[in-house]
């Protein structure tokens, strides 16, 4: 635990209130280690991205290779090493079921977690996305879940139109906004559609869905600073898994630079000591 542990109830009403106002940047996690590095950057919340844990892990990433159980002992790990408020990426709410999906909301609660997001596709689905009905009734189940356990817990619904394979003759953008609306009406606090890119796009999104609008960077958006998209009407802006894979180009710098017989990339390296101090904070 943290030297001044702040409560997992605490943490919920602190994630709402970010999400009520302004445009904020939710950096995503894949250990306790990067969570801790982006708290001490002063970040008020906290994402993860499961894509980091798989990768972590020597594993696939868009493949559900690391199991709910799994996955949220990660994300409790990250919960339990920082003060500030944790967003799980919770990929599919880990089951085909509304009620699977209730449960992993309720488990995300024990392990600390105040906010996570739902995919409205699985496993079984492929390229292909659940019927709306079906997908807002997990967000409603969502809500139900969360709401029992008495903790402000803020649901992220993602609509995955602009990347699925959709039905003959649907547009993408009007099958996000489609189905965005449909998980507020069912509950969600904050909606997600992967792939928006550009600021007109975004705009028109913004407008069309009433709701906290979050982008991700690492899907179309690491064009625009965050005052245009805050200009644009974005409550949150997520990294994903961008941060990871940018520290994968830059361990692959490194290690070309080792075969080359030269050890330049020690210069910058962060002290021992400096690492050590953070991880002082759990004892």
């Amino acid at each position: 635990m943290t030297d001044a542990a702040v409560s997992t109830s605490a943490k919920g009403e602190r994630l709402a209130a970010l999400h009520a106002s302004g445009c904020f940047v939710l950096p995503c996690a894949w250990d306790a280690g990067s969570a801790l590095r982006m708290q001490l950057a002063g970040f008020p919340a906290i994402g993860t991205t499961s894509g980091g844990v798989n990768w972590s892990a020597g594993r696939r990433d868009y493949v559900y290779a690391v199991e709910r159980d799994e996955m949220l002992a990660v994300y409790g790990e990250i919960a339990a090493a920082v003060d500030v408020p944790v967003s799980a990426d919770l990929e599919h709410g880990y089951g085909g079921t509304a009620a699977e999906v209730a449960d992993t909301i309720r488990r995300a609660i024990e392990a600390g977690l105040v906010g996570g997001s739902i995919e409205d596709r699985t496993p079984e689905t492929g390229d292909r996305l659940l019927p709306i009905a079906d997908a807002a009734a997990r967000v409603a189940a969502a809500r139900s879940a969360a709401d029992a356990t008495g903790v402000r817990f803020t649901i992220t619904a993602r609509a995955e139109s602009l990347f699925a394979d959709l039905p003959a003759g649907s547009d993408p953008f009007d099958d996000a906004v489609a189905r965005c609306r449909a998980y507020v009406d069912a509950g969600a606090d904050c909606v997600f559609a992967p792939g928006l890119a550009d600021q007109a796009g975004i705009e028109r999104f913004v407008e069309m869905v009433d709701a906290p609008v979050s982008v991700g960077i690492g899907s179309g958006g690491a064009t625009l600073s965050v005052a245009a998209l805050a200009a644009a009407g974005v409550r949150r802006i997520s990294t994903g898994g961008v941060i990871p894979r940018a520290l994968d180009a830059a361990l692959g710098g490194m290690l070309a630079e080792l075969g080359d017989g030269s050890f330049g990339f020690t210069a910058g390296a962060t002290p021992d000591t400096e690492i050590d101090a953070r991880g002082d904070r759990r004892a």
